[in-house]
């Protein structure tokens, strides 16, 4: 009795437990009482001792150690000392004193460090319990085990019949001889770090029920053939890479109840055979590889009230298809987003009385919502974003008053927000952005709504007001109010005190962000966006939410002065766009969390801090383009660095490129255009397994490109800007050989790009995603691409002074879309094999010595919608024939040799294969001639993905006066910003001014 009393002494009770049977037992010890009857306390009926100390959620608080007289109870067969808070203790190693313990319970309790040995040695345990000891400040995992002890685990504890190691930190392989505790009922070992193959030997223990490995991202193996004596009634295998195909024998486990293999990387199609489980009511494969169809015989899972297949790239599939998850009456869950689905929602779907969550989200679906989904009386999930949806949100909704999320985003519905959703109960999150509502909003109707968290209602055609400037809304932690047509900041923010996403972006506010924007109002701030409005200035401004803001975004403003401070732990910066001045603040150098760093289009000058390569491991975008900078460029310090893009493009750096570049294996944009850099091509850059993007236009770049060393070089190239530098020697054909993604066209229309959502975000909070973006001289014009598709493929090494022939290898990168050799000295003929380029949309070839004949097979090409060949030597007749038969005389101009057609000089004898000009055609060369530029967007509708022109591209061009001079060749230049007429490139090449 009195080691008991002593061990309750050391404790205070605090609010530290949870769950529906915690209360403080120890409050009933009292000293004249037999401790037997305490609560929480057994003894053995023969001799008093005590046998079992059931502390598990008393609200016990404090430290414990090898002192404590807990360990004075040395008959003690059973421990629970879960959900509580040890503060951090570690297990104490006079644990192994109780060698009668048979059940030891220590999870949930806030313990901390390695799991003793000791408890190792209690040969006698049949139930232990390690699992979820984590900081309650920040979710970290406390307890960690070495391979060594679980290995002795496995060894010496061979009675365990339940082992609950769950987070756990074990980052080592699940040892082989674990298959050997043959009593073992239940395993759990989720979020334990574990690696290597999964001992396939541990599904057939004979008496497992229960197996849970999740969590453990680089746990690999294969699922074995199943036995049908198998006891197996819950298998969690979510978030693993688990691979190969899912067994047909899958149908032998007769007594499964549970199955989630959720993120496993599982192939093939769904078994049949799946539909042999009848005691099944959990079926998860939600974000596998599964492919082909589901199956039908799911309909015989007559129990199962739990389906998620989502996000597996099943074969495309009418809802039609779907009639036999209509026959499953006692589903209260189904997901169904993202599989291929087209069509309309099936009225059948009204036989699911039982739903409670209803998924449809991300696929294809049209038509209006069905008024089938009354007889839904139990929904309270109803997820139908990102599809084709159409109509307007009918009235009846208002009857579904057990509704909490309503997701329509992403669709086309139309109309006016219909009142019926402001007599939504229960209603807690409500998506409706990116659709087409149109008309006035009150923002105050929403007050009806009081439990109301999450409003999104951003880019429809809406104008939203507020009736009353002191209205208070019920405490929103998400609002979307983006394209809202406001002129200013809603009174109602005032009054927000949980608020922790909130985008107000592509607005008319104007003038300062008001005081109380940063006083406080906002402590929670994760996410803010006031992008594209007419702000000038944030008045009395503070950083918002010093530890875990994510990401503030005041581009495409009017900001003065210095940047804004940002938050040390921010992740995402982006303030590109507006009329910041001054240079860059020392507090840039403690941005330790920085992902993205978007500075940029700004009149920021000064030399680029040294710290700009050493500022976080995270780094991943570095876009400072379109300032003042001068100076040189800091090389990249940190180790493993996890950058993908660097834009540091129209400024005034200096000097040579960094060589530690090389070291930033992830990076795939590389942007230094428009700079004053001195050095030679960057064959080091070859290395880099991820680079699709390397423009260097307008430098000082100069010298012979060399053979590269390795036949493994710039793999992923396929966008190339070398224009306008000062390149000798030939075409470096050995490199034109190694790219090898400009020899395949691309299917998949994606674009360059990275998502801007954290891990741990909420899943009704969308924070968008960073687009890669560029300028380029395309179709003889200059294109700035706000987006840039994955399936874009330029060469640009135009304006240089190459020599020698075009090589014939040119032709085998059958994916570029756009060649530029202009403007060099070039020479020989146009080689047939550019007939192979069938993916080609752009060809100038023009201010070059090229000779011979235009090849009969370039009227092969059957996209190129832009050809140049002007101003060479070239003979002959044109060709004709399919985009040839399109193209003016400008594409064939100052060539006294051609004739043709469609262009001023015609051919004497069309008879004649030879089809010499005719003299008495020719036109007047010494007069200028001006270039009627036609442009044409063919988009989708030319047959290829590549109408690459993406959003609002912005556009500019010149028309050019050109000169003929028998003794002096004058040669353009695409115009470069901030470079007078006696800049060095103009010095050097003696280019004509555009």
């Amino acid at each position: 009795m009195s080691a008991l009393l002593q061990f309750k002494e050391r404790y205070d009770i605090a609010d530290v437990s949870g769950g529906p049977l915690a209360h403080p037992k120890t409050l009933s010890w009292k000293n004249r009482q037999d401790c037997c009857s305490w609560d929480g306390i057994k003894c053995d009926e023969n001799t008093g001792h005590v046998i079992v100390l059931d502390l598990g959620s008393s609200f016990l608080y404090g430290l414990i150690d090898n002192n404590s007289t807990l360990f004075q109870l040395a008959h003690l067969e059973k421990l629970n000392l879960s959900d509580n808070h040890f503060n951090y203790s570690q297990i104490p190693s006079r644990v192994g004193d109780l060698s009668r313990l048979t059940h030891l319970d220590v999870s949930f309790s806030v313990f901390s460090g390695q799991v003793p040995s000791e408890i190792f040695e209690l040969t006698r345990l049949v139930y232990l319990n390690l699992s979820c000891n984590w900081d309650p400040n920040n979710g970290e995992l406390l307890m960690e085990m070495k391979a060594r002890g679980l290995r002795r685990l496995a060894q010496n504890l061979t009675s365990l019949e339940e082992l609950l190691l769950g987070s756990v930190k074990m980052p080592s392989q699940v040892p082989n001889t674990l298959a050997n505790l043959s009593s073992l009922r239940r395993l759990n070992m989720d979020g334990c770090d574990m690696h290597g193959v999964f001992p396939s030997a541990i599904f057939h223990l004979p008496k497992l029920q229960y197996l849970g490995v999740g969590y453990n991202e680089a746990l690999t193996g294969r699922l074995p053939d199943f036995n049908s004596s198998s006891p197996l009634e819950e298998l969690q295998l979510f978030d693993t890479n688990i691979s190969g195909e899912l067994p047909a024998s899958i149908g032998n486990l007769r007594s499964l109840q549970i199955l989630n293999l959720n993120l496993c990387n599982l192939t093939g199609s769904l078994p049949t055979s799946i539909g042999k489980l009848p005691l099944l009511r959990y079926l998860d494969i939600a974000g596998c590889q599964f492919s082909g169809s589901i199956p039908a015989s799911l309909a015989n899972l007559s129990n199962l009230e739990y389906l998620d297949v989502a996000a597996n790239p099943f074969t495309a599939k009418s809802t039609s298809s779907l009639s036999w998850v209509w026959k499953l009456k006692k589903l209260a869950t189904l997901s169904l987003w993202r599989i291929n689905l087209y069509g309309e929602i099936p009225p059948l779907i009204r036989n699911l009385s039982q739903l409670v969550d209803l998924y449809f989200l991300n696929n294809q679906l049209s038509g209006t919502i069905p008024s089938q989904l009354m007889n839904l009386t139990r929904l309270t999930t109803l997820g139908l974003s990102i599809n084709q949806l159409s109509g307007s949100i009918p009235s009846w909704l208002a009857n579904m008053t057990q509704l909490v999320v309503l997701d329509l985003a992403r669709n086309k519905f139309h109309g006016q927000i219909p009142a019926s959703i402001y007599q939504l109960p229960n209603l807690q999150v409500l998506r409706l952005f990116e659709n087409n509502f149109s008309g006035t909003v009150e923002l105050d109707n929403f007050l009806k709504l009081r439990q109301l968290r999450v409003l999104q209602i951003s880019s429809n055609r809406l104008s939203c007001h507020m009736s009353s400037a002191n209205v208070i809304l019920s405490q929103l932690e998400i609002l979307g109010l983006a394209s809202c047509n406001l002129s200013e900041f809603p009174a109602f923010l005032q009054n927000q005190k949980h608020m922790n996403w909130l985008d107000l972006s592509y607005n008319n506010i104007s003038g300062e962000v008001p005081f109380w924007f940063w006083n406080g109002s906002f402590n929670d701030m994760e996410y803010l966006n006031l992008s594209h409005n007419l702000l000038t200035g944030l008045d009395r401004y503070y950083p918002l939410n010093l530890l875990k803001m994510y990401t503030i975004d005041l581009s495409h403003n009017m900001l003065k002065g210095l940047p804004p401070v940002a938050p040390p732990l921010i992740w995402d910066y982006i303030v590109s766009n507006n009329g910041l001045t001054g240079a860059l603040p020392p507090w840039i150098c403690n941005l330790s969390s920085a992902i993205t760093l978007d500075l940029s289009s700004n009149n920021l000058i000064g030399v680029l801090p040294v710290c700009l390569g050493n500022i976080s491991e995270s780094l991943m975008i570095l876009n400072l383009k379109g300032n003042n900078f001068h100076g040189s460029i800091p090389e990249v310090l940190v180790r493993g660095t996890q950058l993908m893009m660097i834009d540091l493009s129209d400024n005034r750096l200096q000097g040579k490129l960094p060589r530690s570049l090389a070291n930033c294996k992830m990076l795939e944009f590389i942007n230094f255009a428009n700079n004053f850099i001195v050095d030679t091509f960057p064959s080091w850059l070859g290395s880099l397994p991820e680079l699709h993007v390397l423009i260097l236009r307008s430098n000082r770049f100069q010298g012979v490109i060399e053979r590269p060393k390795s036949s493994f070089t710039f793999l992923k190239l396929q966008i190339l800007d070398l224009s306008n530098n000062a390149f000798v020697g030939k075409l470096p054909i050995e490199f034109f050989e190694s790219w090898n993604a400009m020899k395949s066209e691309k299917g998949n229309f994606t674009y360059m790009q990275r998502n801007l959502r954290p891990a741990l975000s909420s899943k009704f909070t969308y924070f968008g995603y960073y687009d890669f973006s560029m300028t380029v001289i395309y179709k003889g014009l200059e294109w700035y691409y706000p987006k840039i598709s994955e399936v874009f493929t330029v060469v640009d090494l135009s304006s240089n002074l190459f020599e020698g022939e075009i090589p014939d290898v040119i032709g085998d990168l059958k994916g570029l879309q756009g060649l530029n050799l202009s403007n060099n000295f070039l020479a020989g003929h146009i080689p047939p094999s550019l007939g192979n380029l069938i993916a080609l949309e752009s060809l100038d070839l023009s201010w070059n010595k090229l000779s011979g004949q235009i090849p009969q097979k370039l009227t092969e090409l059957g996209f190129l919608s832009f050809l140049n060949v002007s101003y060479n030597n070239l003979t002959g007749s044109v060709p004709r024939g399919q985009q040839f038969d399109t193209f003016s005389n400008d594409s064939f101009e100052g060539n006294l040799g051609l004739c043709g057609e469609f262009i001023y000089q015609k051919c004497r004898d069309s008879g004649d294969t030879s089809r010499q000009p005719s003299t008495n055609q020719e036109e007047d060369l010494e007069l200028p001639i001006e270039l009627n530029w036609k442009i044409v967007l063919l988009g989708y509708g030319s047959g290829l993905v590549i109408g690459v022109v993406i959003g609002n591209a912005f556009i500019s061009w010149k028309n050019v006066g050109f000169e003929r001079n028998a003794k002096r060749r004058r040669r353009p230049s695409w115009r470069q910003p901030r470079r007078g007429r006696n800049s060095w490139s103009g010095k050097f090449l003696n280019f004509c001014r555009y």
